[in-house]
């Protein structure tokens, strides 16, 4: 065989790297015998993408020795030359990886996700994707599923401390101190543009559409989750669960709309009959019945449901009131608590049966208050 250091081609690694593309990492490492880099990856110059470098390198020497073929990693012969000397030799740009991720690159990563969810409280477009790829441009050793794995991460600090979170990066709690630090003192100096933000989140009360064919879906699932200390007391303004529910448009056109599928979906189960008997109890009597709206299942047994809206996605966190929690506890089986998320731009919705304690991880976020009785 000869020696590692007789590759000089960059065209071989282009051409090595071409095939990385097109099988994708992990069929490209399986395929050629390698696990994935801990140390070093080459990295792309125009596109940001990262390779595992050894493999690229093994895979272009058999490109540039065909008679030779590809070095496997147990048979991976440098003679004192490393992949990624091979690589800075022709010009290629190789990274070190697998290290904390810097103040620097954390600060970068907070502004680059506050600004999409800014577009987002906007109804602005915008791409995830590109955002993406332009902050591998900054952060050089980062992936893209790194920078992904870090917005994730963003959005459960938010989940914890209370604001709206980006629908499409559903939160993920293995997070670095740093960054929960960094989303808090952040928030600490924006706290009235995200005002703003929350603002434009709860203008937002009509439904985009009135299709409820396939709006139903699975019950989210969620990480087990250490719960964070809230160092920074928020001001109420900023209490999105807290807003949502004194937003009593959101909250009636979410009813209306939970009012409208619950007779197609009887109607759909065949009982135009049950259909009719639906009682919008919230709009006819006020609150205080400790669920929305009275309905029924297809063999004539009472179905009491209470409606839960949010614009955020399905992991939003939400009111419950002592009322709602008792009466559950009360008809058990039959209570329905119907979580309807993203309304105004796509309404889905996912039902828990039963007793609300034993679906919802509650917290205590208020109490009424008297004076104590004196000896």
């Amino acid at each position: 065989m000869m020696p590692l250091k007789n590759l000089n081609s960059p065209e071989a690694i282009r051409a090595a790297m071409s095939e990385y593309d097109r099988l994708g990492r992990t069929y490209f490492l399986e395929k050629y015998g390698y696990g994935k880099s801990r140390d070093y990856m080459l990295r792309d110059r125009h596109s940001g993408k990262l390779y595992d470098a050894a493999a690229v390198v093994g895979v272009a020497y058999g490109v540039a020795f065909p008679n030779t073929g590809p070095l496997r990693s147990e048979t991976f012969s440098d003679g004192g030359v490393s992949a990624e000397a091979i690589l800075r030799e022709l010009d290629f740009e190789v990274v070190r990886i697998g290290q904390d991720w810097t103040a620097e690159e954390v600060e970068a990563t907070v502004r680059d996700y506050f600004n999409m969810l800014r577009a987002e409280a906007f109804g602005l477009p915008y791409n995830k994707a590109e955002h993406n790829e332009h902050l591998r441009r900054q952060l050089t050793t980062r992936s893209k599923s790194s920078i992904e794995l870090k917005h994730q991460n963003i959005s459960a600090v938010l989940d914890q401390l209370g604001p709206p979170y980006i629908r499409g990066y559903k939160p993920r709690t293995n997070l670095q101190e740093l960054l929960r630090r960094t989303v808090i003192t952040f928030i600490d100096a924006q706290r009235g543009e995200l005002a703003k933000m929350m603002d434009s989140f709860d203008a937002q009360t009509e439904p985009a559409q009135q299709q409820f064919r396939g709006v139903l879906v699975a019950r989210p699932t969620v990480e087990p989750t250490i719960r964070i200390p809230k160092r920074l007391r928020l001001p109420r303004k900023l209490d999105y669960a807290a807003r949502e529910e004194r937003n009593r448009q959101l909250g009636h056109a979410g009813e209306a709309w939970t009012v409208s599928f619950e007779k197609f979906r009887l109607h759909d189960e065949g009982r135009d009959d049950l259909a009719g008997r639906v009682d919008w109890i919230a709009d006819r009597i006020g609150d205080g019945a400790g669920y929305d709206i009275l309905s029924y299942e297809s063999v004539d047994q009472a179905r009491f449901i209470e409606v839960k809206t949010t614009n955020g996605g399905p992991l939003t966190s939400f009111i419950v009131t002592r009322n709602e929690l008792e009466f559950s506890e009360e008809v058990g089986d039959a209570f329905c608590l119907y979580r309807l998320f993203e309304f105004t731009t796509s309404p889905k919705l996912f039902i828990l049966r039963g007793t609300i304690s034993s679906n919802l991880e509650l917290e205590a976020v208020d109490y009424r208050a008297r004076l104590k009785a004196t000896a």
